[in-house]
């Protein structure tokens, strides 16, 4: 095999960077949302339904602003910046958590950190589509979810450890979270070069009617198609909630999010590579079983052990459906629009999440845990019904 041979086929150094960017941020985020529903319960005196509720308001934050962000990368021809904005703000926000008083200035820094969520999001999928070669797409969005999930169980990790060492001292592990936050804004910042874009390829507006009417009813697919499979996977933080309820301890808690992740760690970049390969619809089916098994598994379980068992299903279905779909949006959208493409995908799954966690923390509230996961396992077979009726589309790169 040639040298020429053998870099076409390697990944790109800045797709790697972004890989690790995304960790270290993961890190820091997954030391405090660990730890945040039961702080928020057992501290706070919030109820379920207002765990639910902010899980949801946040969530639903980013994708809103993601349209903007990804518009603006798109107009002025430039991701990283918009990128590092969005690092920033995040990792601004992580000593609020240590120092909140109360739960308004919780809601507010979560609000914040899922903004600066919506500011680097669109920009930074669409930077890996720009980065990556057409054919290797599937293995760059696989990898980046992949190190992104590393510290999604890194996280959690640290904050058990921490939690047994400092005696259930919530602040003081917050605190830890600034760190790896600050980390990850400065390597964006150094290692990260973006491709210079053609000049004719600047000054559009994206969001203009002339501009939308170039998102194909493939790419509109898709985003329907993402909106479904989000209305069947509420927040994680019900599977928090359902390991306490299953009386594992709330120092053990981070490790229902540690066997999710590892999960999805390890699933995200084989999976991404086979959909370049694999029908991508067949694939998001198999996803949706996976999914539905997990629920049921969440649903009947009568000890805490059921519930990482039903965590690890869980993370398997994120690793084989959430690079896929993030393909799939650079695949239908014009090059000139990926940024508005990959908002509005988000816009559209942010609203659903909001939809599903105020649905879950109702559920919970008025008919326990288990009709939560039987709700989130109906979502499941009505998504698989409707990807089995939909007409076959042919996604090419472009």
């Amino acid at each position: 095999m040639t040298t020429s041979t053998l870099a076409k086929r390697q990944l790109p150094t800045g797709i790697w960077i972004l890989g690790f960017v995304s960790l270290l941020m993961d890190i820091s985020s997954e030391i405090i949302h660990s730890l945040l529903p039961i702080y928020l319960v057992s501290v706070l005196g919030a109820s379920a339904l207002m765990v639910g509720l902010i899980e949801g308001a946040a969530e639903a934050t980013a994708p809103i602003i993601k349209v903007f962000s990804g518009a603006l990368s798109d107009y002025l021809g430039k991701r990283k910046g918009l990128a590092v904005i969005g690092y920033g703000l995040g990792a601004l926000t992580k000593p609020v958590f240590a120092l909140a008083p109360g739960l308004g200035w919780i809601l507010a820094a979560r609000l914040t950190d899922r903004v600066g969520k919506g500011i680097r999001g669109a920009p930074r999928d669409a930077l890996v589509a720009d980065l990556a070669p057409p054919a290797m797409r599937g293995a760059a969005y696989g990898l980046r979810q992949s190190l992104d999930t590393v510290g999604a169980f890194i996280g959690p990790l640290l904050a058990i450890g921490l939690m047994l060492l400092w005696q259930n001292d919530y602040q003081a592990v917050f605190w830890v979270a600034v760190l790896p936050a600050a980390l990850a804004v400065m390597l964006l910042v150094v290692g990260i070069r973006e491709p210079e874009k053609p000049i004719t390829e600047r000054r559009t507006n994206p969001i203009s009617r002339a501009s939308l009417k170039q998102l194909s009813r493939a790419y509109w697919a898709v985003v329907a198609i993402g909106a479904v499979f989000t209305l069947a996977r509420f927040s994680e933080a019900f599977l928090l909630l359902r390991a306490e309820d299953m009386g594992l301890g709330v120092a053990w808690l981070p490790v229902i999010l540690v066997v999710m992740n590892i999960a999805y760690s390890v699933s995200a970049y084989p999976f991404g590579k086979l959909s370049d390969r694999m029908d991508h619809r067949q694939l998001l089916i198999m996803g949706l079983v996976v999914l539905l098994v997990a629920d049921l598994v969440l649903a009947l379980g009568n000890h805490w052990l059921w519930t990482l068992v039903g965590s690890v299903i869980w993370g398997l279905h994120m690793g084989m459906t959430q690079g896929l779909l993030a393909t799939m949006v650079a695949h239908t959208a014009p090059k000139a629009l990926r940024g508005a493409a990959f908002g509005f995908f988000n816009l559209v799954g942010g609203v659903a999440l909001f939809l599903a966690s105020a649905v879950a923390g109702l559920l919970w509230t008025w008919a326990g845990p288990a009709l939560t996961f039987y709700a989130g396992a109906a979502f499941c077979l009505l998504a698989i019904g409707l990807m089995m009726c939909q007409r076959k589309t042919a996604v090419e790169p472009t």
